[in-house]
């Protein structure tokens, strides 16, 4: 591994990689893949040129340069943080000549690792390969899995398979694809998985092992310029009596995620004030089954998902409740209109 380290600006300046070489940037936020054991717990002490240097990796084919973005827990990431770093990677992937990049790398927390990763498949509109990556396990635990998921995630990234497959997750010698990634355990090494659709790939001696072609088309929704809409989630049970949505209601949301349960079902008591709600803003009908998607015509009772998507709730298919929030905020965001969130919906929905 040659390692090439411009802090200002990573594909810019510094060195042009030797004929036939790839060449992958890792912009580094942060999280536990940077952290080390403090006096309290983890804490990030670790950069991109940190990263890199420990890993200890020759390859033969790739040059990598390195930049830190943030040092931060992935839970303290925000709607600007998301922003910066789809427009830090625009900037990347419009770098031609022989400064040009084959991939990016996305080191952070995995808290909120597929929010990101989805955020930025929603956002970025080029084919330039980009894939995040995390740890579950701090640098120096005997079992960390730091050094060999940013490894496989630059492996990953100077793939030229990767290229048009959108925003990429690595972890644990797995591939997955954004829009279907979920984080499913909460410390064990195999936390991401894609429960309705599998893994896009699996990375093995060094070599990514695809599953297929390209699953759907980029969504791109336009950079957001205005203020950040609030769009909660509202979670759905049993017994539920509507309290938290008569909450919302005395100040309205500018859109609101619905998870529903089981095929996209909700109490009585929630019917009528979903419905009123949803000729004003946008509401999204997800479920909290963690595999498969919302139904469109099956059940016909009131609070069923044919009675909800009647009276102008919009199909999320399968994608998740909080993926769904990401989407719908970004659109806003970015000035799209009812029929515009409709349509973004529906793209990711049969594919997530």
């Amino acid at each position: 591994m040659r390692a090439l380290f411009d802090p200002a600006s990573p594909g810019a300046t510094g060195a042009s990689p030797a004929s036939g070489r790839r060449r992958v940037a890792v912009l580094a936020l942060g999280g536990t893949i940077a952290m080390t054991s403090g006096g309290d717990g983890l804490v990030p002490v670790a950069g991109a040129r940190r990263q890199l240097e420990e890993l200890g990796v020759a390859w033969d084919e790739i040059d990598v340069l390195g930049q830190d973005l943030a040092q931060v827990p992935s839970a303290h990431l925000g709607w600007g943080h998301l922003r910066d770093l789809a427009d830090r990677i625009g900037v990347l992937a419009r770098t031609g000549g022989p400064e040009s990049l084959d991939g990016v790398v996305v080191t952070q927390g995995t808290d909120l690792l597929e929010d990101v990763a989805f955020g930025l498949d929603l956002l970025l509109d080029h084919d330039l390969p980009v894939v995040v990556t995390g740890a579950l396990r701090g640098r120096d635990a005997v079992s960390s899995d730091a050094g060999a998921n940013l490894a496989n995630a630059v492996v990953v990234a100077a793939d030229p398979g990767a290229r048009g497959r959108g925003v990429l997750v690595a972890a644990n010698e797995t591939v997955h694809a954004a829009r279907s990634v979920r984080k499913t355990h909460t410390h064990r090494l195999e936390a991401f998985t894609s429960p309705s659709w599998g893994p896009e790939g699996l990375v093995v001696e060094g070599r990514v092992i695809w599953r297929g072609g390209p699953r759907g088309p980029r969504v791109g929704l336009p950079r957001a310029e205005r203020g950040w809409p609030r769009v909660p989630v509202l979670p759905t049970g049993l017994g539920d009596d509507g309290m938290l949505l008569d909450g919302l209601l005395a100040s309205p949301p500018d859109g609101l995620v619905v998870e529903a349960v089981g095929a996209g079902h909700v109490p009585h008591a929630l019917v009528d004030a979903l419905a009123s709600l949803a000729q004003s803003v946008p509401v999204v009908l997800c479920t909290r089954v963690p595999s498969g998607p919302v139904l469109r015509a099956t059940y016909g009772y009131a609070g069923s998902e044919t009675d909800l998507l009647r009276r102008g709730l919009l199909w999320a298919g399968a994608l998740p409740a909080h993926k769904a929030r990401i989407l719908l905020v970004l659109a806003l965001a970015g000035g799209l209109e009812r029929g515009a969130v409709e349509h973004r919906l529906s793209q990711l929905a049969v594919t997530a």
